[in-house]
């Protein structure tokens, strides 16, 4: 059975022998999340619990709907209690909880079914989040699908108690220093997540769920003013060129789109946009999302920014010709035209910004290169940045943007 996704480099294929995705031309196999492991953990264990026989196989249903048969390994059984572990799959993604185990401890309790997670778990500190200050970082979806493999044991066995599960990571303290749930304040582990169930090879889904826990999370805590940069160039140019503090910064990676939506959802009243070049002159013909598979025109733009300036349609030539942004911005600086043609594409970008947020909140650009440091910045940007300063000092040298 073929399934058509939304996008259409995706083609996901299901049959009984395969599960993977062609995208990009290249065939890749799917895996399944952590919150996929927790409730096949946590079904198996509930099925030992109440049948009294070992279960080294366990079947469920994935919330994007495709049926797995997952191996229990590592079980414990004893009067009261069973202990087992699926291994998590993370197919052909390069994922930090890939081959980790999920452990489930299952016990009777006298009423309802309960959730609760133990070692190498994470435990939320801050508000905005998934879930409450001091719960468990178990995301809603995986909350679901284990409360609905324990009352689906249950009926099975017919049983009229309650049930409580534990999931525990024992590497997951290690594994959550790869991870952003730090800064997210989750402490103590990693999270256990997954709304599908699935993990899509080269999925772009996890990176714009971050972005949003993150505005999420500073949403909550008061926080309306962020700074935004597509990567770690960016960061590092907002601390050491413009002085500004990255506590509160959010990396959008190619998502500006996504991300200004994301800011007019959670009401925020203005974003920063600090990028390189490379990135952001895409903005200037409405590109909103800036990975190359999607649009380049990075150098049509220049070109179509030299004309608009009154340059000669040789140098819109010359623009065209170069490969990369770095070399164009040589040649407008030989050619004395440089000025100009920032200014005219500060001014693109500001009206495409300011078109995504409908006026919704303030947008505002800075734009550098790692060789020529700000290349231009649209008119409102360095009130922006005294506005982060002024809170900076504010705070005894602590942004709260």
């Amino acid at each position: 059975m073929w399934h058509l996704q939304p996008r259409n480099d995706i083609l996901l294929k299901m049959d009984a022998a395969n599960r993977y995705i062609y995208k990009d031309n290249r065939k890749l196999r799917l895996g399944y999340t952590t919150g996929t492991c927790a409730a096949a953990a946590v079904k198996a264990a509930a099925q030992m619990l109440l049948g009294g026989s070992p279960v080294e196989q366990t079947e469920l249903v994935t919330p994007k709907g495709i049926p797995l048969k997952l191996r229990v390994e590592h079980i414990q059984m004893e009067p009261g209690r069973v202990r087992c572990a699926v291994r998590k799959d993370a197919g052909d993604d390069h994922d930090v909880t890939d081959g980790a185990y999920i452990y489930a401890d299952v016990i009777k309790i006298t009423g309802g079914m309960e959730i609760d997670g133990g070692e190498g778990v994470g435990r939320v500190t801050k508000a905005g989040l998934d879930q409450p200050v001091g719960s468990a970082a178990i995301n809603s979806a995986p909350r679901r699908m284990m409360l609905q493999a324990m009352q689906e044991t249950a009926d099975d066995y017919g049983y009229e108690g309650g049930l409580r599960a534990v999931i525990s990571v024992p590497e997951g303290v290690s594994l959550a220093k790869r991870t952003l749930n730090e800064k997210l304040g989750i402490v103590g582990g990693i999270s256990i997540l997954g709304t599908s169930g699935i993990v899509e090879p080269m999925s772009e889904s996890a990176l714009v769920d971050t972005i949003r826990a993150q505005i999420s999370l500073y949403a909550a805590q008061g926080c309306r003013d962020l700074i935004v940069t597509p990567g770690s160039y960016g960061e590092t140019f907002v601390a050491r060129e413009l002085g500004l503090d990255l506590e509160h910064t959010v990396k959008c990676s190619n998502f500006i789109g996504d991300t200004i939506d994301m800011g007019y959802e959670f009401g925020l009243k203005s974003l920063l946009l600090v990028g390189h070049l490379g990135k952001l002159a895409k903005l200037g013909s409405g590109i909103m999302n800036t990975h190359s598979r999607y649009a380049d025109g990075r150098m049509e733009t220049l070109a179509a920014c030299v004309l608009s300036a009154g340059g000669s349609a040789g140098l819109g030539c010359r623009i065209l010709a170069c490969n990369t942004t770095d070399e164009a911005v040589d040649v407008l600086r030989q050619n004395r035209m440089l000025e100009q043609v920032m200014g005219k594409l500060t001014e693109r970008i500001a009206a495409a910004l300011r078109q995504r947020a409908c006026d919704g909140m303030r947008t505002e650009a800075v734009i550098f290169s790692n060789r020529h440091g700000v290349l231009g910045m649209t008119d409102g940007a360095a009130a922006l940045m005294a506005l982060h300063r002024k809170k900076e000092n504010a705070d005894g040298n602590r942004s709260h943007l």
